[in-house]
């Protein structure tokens, strides 16, 4: 497999592998290394992860190394407003796929309060993210073809306020028209604080997408994806 070339600003480090299963493998490894380094000097660690079907094999892997589980606070970036129940549902996900095992100590921070309206649940999401460790020792982002990452669509009325790193909240309902539901998220202000961010990408098309992502760095509006193309991003991408 040739390593893809692309115009990525230097202190971005991209890690390649012939397979999701192999890739997802490495990301899990430095997942767990760099847990291993934060729990060595605090008493909890927080992993932030994303949803979707790239994720899968990652979460197979990482729940299969050794770590203090039980002082690890896991939590998603975004989710949709829809019961557990839904197939829609990241929170559903996660549960069944990476909190197994010794893994299931971990602590799941949920961000869905589905007895009230998402419009009407914000004082609940703060308090779930004001149990979150800042900043997010381990971010591990995804990204869809339009250039969205977390619940930060392009179209999403609510984007500019999301992407404020000095004034936003750190949770917002986001009301995207390209999606079916309606979706909580994590905002810029939060996310780029991270202290290990990764992005996991799977096929020809992201590394498409994220190409012309690196074309034009400034122009978030666009992509949001942008803006955490900087300095100290780990890209993992397979085929």
């Amino acid at each position: 497999m040739r390593m893809p070339d692309l115009p990525l600003p230097e202190g971005v480090v991209l890690h390649s592998a012939e397979t999701p299963e192999s890739i997802a493998e490495t990301l899990a490894d430095h997942v767990a290394n760099y847990l291993r380094l934060r729990l060595a000097e605090n008493p909890e660690a927080t992993l932030m992860v994303s949803g979707g079907s790239t994720p899968l094999p990652f979460f197979r892997a990482l729940r299969e190394k050794p770590l203090e589980w039980s002082r690890v606070k896991v939590a998603l970036a975004d989710e949709r407003w829809v019961p557990e129940h839904d197939p829609a549902s990241n929170a559903a996900l996660v549960k069944a796929e990476l909190l197994q095992g010794e893994a299931a100590d971990a602590r799941f921070v949920l961000f869905n309060y589905l007895n009230k309206d998402s419009s009407d649940a914000l004082p609940e999401l703060e308090a779930a993210a004001a149990e979150l460790t800042f900043p997010i020792d381990v971010l591990v982002l995804g990204m869809g073809n339009d250039g969205h990452t977390a619940s930060l669509f392009p179209d999403a009325p609510e984007l500019t306020d999301a992407m404020d790193k000095d004034g936003a909240p750190s949770v917002m309902v986001m009301t995207p028209p390209s999606q079916e539901h309606q979706r909580v998220t994590l905002t810029l202000a939060v996310l780029a604080q991270a202290r290990f961010k990764a992005l996991h990408l799977k096929g020809e098309d992201k590394i498409s997408t994220l190409a012309r992502a690196a074309e034009a760095p400034a122009d978030w509006s666009a992509m949001p994806i942008r803006a955490f193309i900087r300095t100290g991003l780990n890209i993992y991408w397979s085929p």
